[in-house]
């Protein structure tokens, strides 16, 4: 399973999702996280670069590019959670904590694909 999550310099879950400056890809397979990376995606500065149209499609694209299948975050948007809902990627509210302690337990509680 594919989990993206906002993380903070300290390695927290970041409370902003849709105004990341960093977000953590990572890969869980049997409770434990296999693969981990962090991208610098400045959706922080992009966020009002444009239309809200564009941003989530520049989320979107990241996203679909690193076939992410479910996004942890704190709290996002109504806009935001009807675009990652359209696009089939599960959404875990809440997250807190190390980012991934919240990635971990959001893939336990995920459920599985049809």
């Amino acid at each position: 399973m594919i989990v993206c999550v906002p993380v903070d310099r300290t390695g927290s879950v970041d409370a902003r999702w849709g105004r990341a400056a960093r977000v953590a890809v990572a890969t869980v397979e049997d409770g434990a996280i296999t693969h981990w990376n962090e991208f610098d995606v400045a959706w922080d500065s992009l966020h009002d670069a444009g239309s809200e149209a564009r941003h989530h499609a520049r989320v979107a694209r990241f996203l679909r590019d690193h076939h992410v299948e479910v996004v942890v975050a704190h709290h996002m948007g109504a806009g935001m959670s009807r675009m990652l809902t359209t696009m089939g990627v599960k959404i875990a509210l809440g997250g807190t904590g190390t980012a991934r302690d919240a990635v971990v337990t959001a893939s336990a509680n995920a459920v599985p694909p049809d």
